[in-house]
């Protein structure tokens, strides 16, 4: 019978050893890089508790200036920079992680804050704006990722066209009341064009149609552009996949 080296052992040793290094050093960096991206998170999540509660005043605050100083709010500004960084830990992390599915909540929340907050100021000031909500879903919705490049290429083309994304079966009870309030159906992919519901795929030209003061509007915001603010009117990112931004940022 052949027997082993002494040799022999030391070798399987040495290389157990290596082997058993190299897993835990791999355990420890994985650790060590997840928790720092949960760091992240809970510091992205931190900033945007403020910024919720600082758009009340914001608003308070704009009640007092004249209309021709209101170009954009500071939510409008966060929402491009927080997808981006929701669709890096995503990618990172998995759709279904709780840190990210609690960020995509915060998230969320700003977008309703920054459109009624600029919906009471179009209205105050006599702007002519377009606000969209768009509902969709992750799973199995192809017509959801069309429908993000179609309001993409809208909201390009419109600079007062303001978008906003919303994941329909995120488990949060203020898009459930945005959905029963304007009877969205399950029916995805679905946009709320000014209060009034269209279920289903929709072209450029469909909404185009639809909304021939799309044109108009952005005439006579050509016209008094000269007069106005030069600053970039910013708007929520259009989303169809947790988040996933759609090559506007």
């Amino acid at each position: 019978m052949h027997q082993h080296e002494p040799n022999d052992w030391k070798k399987y040793v040495i290389v157990l050893f290596i082997t058993t290094t190299i897993f835990i050093t791999g355990l420890w960096l994985s650790n060590y890089f997840n928790n720092k991206k949960i760091d992240q998170l809970k510091s992205i999540e931190d900033k945007i508790s403020l910024d919720l509660m600082s758009s009340e005043t914001q608003f308070s605050l704009l009640q007092e200036l004249s209309c021709k100083d209101v170009s954009t709010t500071v939510l409008s500004s966060e929402l491009n920079s927080l997808a981006e960084k929701i669709s890096y830990s995503e990618s990172n992390m998995g759709s279904t992680d709780d840190n990210v599915i609690s960020l995509k909540k915060y998230y969320s929340l700003l977008e309703i804050k920054d459109y009624l907050l600029m919906k009471k100021i179009t209205e105050r000031c006599g702007q002519k704006s377009i606000f969209v909500l768009y509902f969709y879903k992750n799973e199995k919705c192809d017509d959801c990722t069309k429908q993000g490049y179609v309001l993409t290429s809208l909201r390009e083309k419109y600079p007062n066209l303001r978008v906003y994304s919303f994941d329909y079966n995120l488990d949060l009870s203020a898009i459930r009341a945005m959905t029963s309030i304007y009877k969205v159906p399950d029916d995805l992919p679905a946009v709320v064009i000014n209060g009034k519901v269209y279920s289903g795929f929709k072209t450029v030209e469909e909404i185009e149609k639809t909304f021939p003061e799309l044109e108009s509007i952005k005439k006579s915001e050509e016209v008094v552009k000269p007069k106005t603010s030069t600053k970039a009117k910013v708007t929520a990112p259009i989303t169809t996949s947790t988040v996933e931004t759609v090559k506007t940022n």
